[in-house]
């Protein structure tokens, strides 16, 4: 997995990048938990992520936000984490400009910036959110959610609520024109320390959903 560095809105960003297998390989950018409690490119559930992304032949991104590993800036509360999974999208797409298909999958302080980044880019067509913080944050940009997507959560989840996150799947299943898939992972906290396993088994039941030729949902 090549390190990469590549320019951000306050000076470089570090990543790692697998390049797509084709041409015309869809995108994966993975973004990590919140840097001020260790959050990193380096997570084993963003790293879990990006090797799933890698195995079905996307170009697939991992980078650390601004002020994290070798990336420079210091800590913005999210709005400049915002502008950094913009320019790290932005860098992947002028590797891959004929990408047909852009999927965006964060975790926890990562689900947030993934989903407000679905508001900017349009073609974004498909997300995964782990344990997005719900009970910390107001999601109510998300009006109306452009694009379909899973949120999976833990039911022993100790920092965010459960029934937070139902609350925003019940508002977002409201909406027309986007299908919400949610999956709690039964046992598990917010770091789920013991059930990977099932975690991404979640992911990997719903990617071969969304990603295969019969599926409707784009």
């Amino acid at each position: 997995m090549p390190e990469v560095i590549f320019p951000g809105p306050e000076g470089r960003l570090e990543g790692r990048f697998n390049p797509g297998p084709r041409p015309r390989a869809p995108v994966a950018m993975i973004l990590h938990p919140h840097p001020a409690a260790g959050g990193t490119m380096n997570n084993r559930i963003v790293q879990n992520l990006y090797q799933t992304f890698v195995r079905r032949g996307f170009a697939t991104l991992r980078f650390n936000f601004r002020g994290v590993g070798r990336s420079q800036g210091t800590f913005d509360n999210g709005i400049g984490e915002l502008s950094d999974a913009a320019s790290a999208l932005d860098w992947v797409q002028s590797i891959h400009p004929e990408a047909q298909t852009t999927w965006i999958a964060g975790y926890s302080f990562g689900a947030l910036i993934g989903m407000q980044l679905l508001m900017r880019r349009p073609e974004i067509r498909g997300f995964i959110s782990i344990a997005p913080p719900a009970n910390m944050y107001d999601f109510s940009f998300l009006a109306p959610c452009p694009s379909s997507g899973i949120l999976i959560q833990g039911t022993n989840d100790e920092v965010v609520t459960p029934i937070a996150v139902q609350k925003l799947v019940d508002k977002l299943r409201t909406q027309k024109h986007i299908t919400i898939h949610h999956e709690e992972i039964k046992g598990a906290n917010h770091f789920f320390e013991s059930e990977m396993p099932d975690l991404m088994g979640s992911v990997d039941r719903y990617l071969d959903f969304r990603l295969d030729p019969a599926c409707t949902i784009r």
